[in-house]
């Protein structure tokens, strides 16, 4: 089979992104316990759990729209207010976590560009914190490859594990809005 069939068969659409990134190779027992992964980072849980609180509730507010306009307004308000302490929850992380750098995601994993070496199967906790909507997840992922590039630099190619149904439709949400955002633009160059 040729790469480009193999490419055409993917599950999952990939994007080009800039996040911020950070992986740790999970030991023995650590990669084959099937529980949710914890960061010792406050912060960073909190801003995790935000996000997944207000997917959780999305449809309750849809619920409480359909009812009463005035308080489904009043709390989206509410929701905009806790968002905006969310973004600067993530700006503190971002000075731990490192820089932002360029990957490639999916729903089904994430390639990115390492200093270090990974032997394929390795297991990683890998803390990623998408922007510009500042959504915290910590990820079970395995190594798929690893590849030497220039200047000592390796590409690994990772696939998650045990994805959560909420993780999942976060992750895609945010890939679709990206791909939004990339035709938008797109749209609004100048053509020569």
């Amino acid at each position: 089979m040729s790469i480009q069939d193999e490419d055409d068969r993917r599950e999952y659409y990939r994007i080009d992104d800039t996040i911020a990134l950070e992986f740790t190779p999970l030991s023995g027992t650590e990669a084959l316990a099937s529980d949710e992964l914890h960061d010792s980072s406050p912060l960073f849980n909190l801003l995790s759990e935000l996000h997944l609180l207000d997917f959780e509730s999305q449809h309750l507010l849809r619920h409480i729209s359909e009812r009463d306009r005035a308080l489904a307004n009043y709390l989206k308000v509410i929701n905009k207010r806790i968002d905006l302490l969310g973004q600067a929850v993530a700006q503190s992380l971002l000075r731990e976590i490192g820089t932002p750098r360029r990957v490639c995601l999916s729903e089904g994993g994430v390639s990115f560009n390492s200093s270090q070496s990974l032997a394929i199967e390795t297991h990683l906790a890998i803390k990623i914190v998408l922007m510009p909507q500042a959504l915290g997840l910590l990820l079970r992922a395995k190594v798929i490859h690893c590849q030497a590039l220039a200047d000592q630099q390796f590409e690994i190619g990772t696939e998650f594990e045990a994805l959560t149904d909420a993780q999942r439709q976060l992750l895609a949400r945010h890939i679709l809005q990206r791909q939004a955002l990339e035709r938008r633009q797109a749209r609004e160059q100048p053509q020569p």
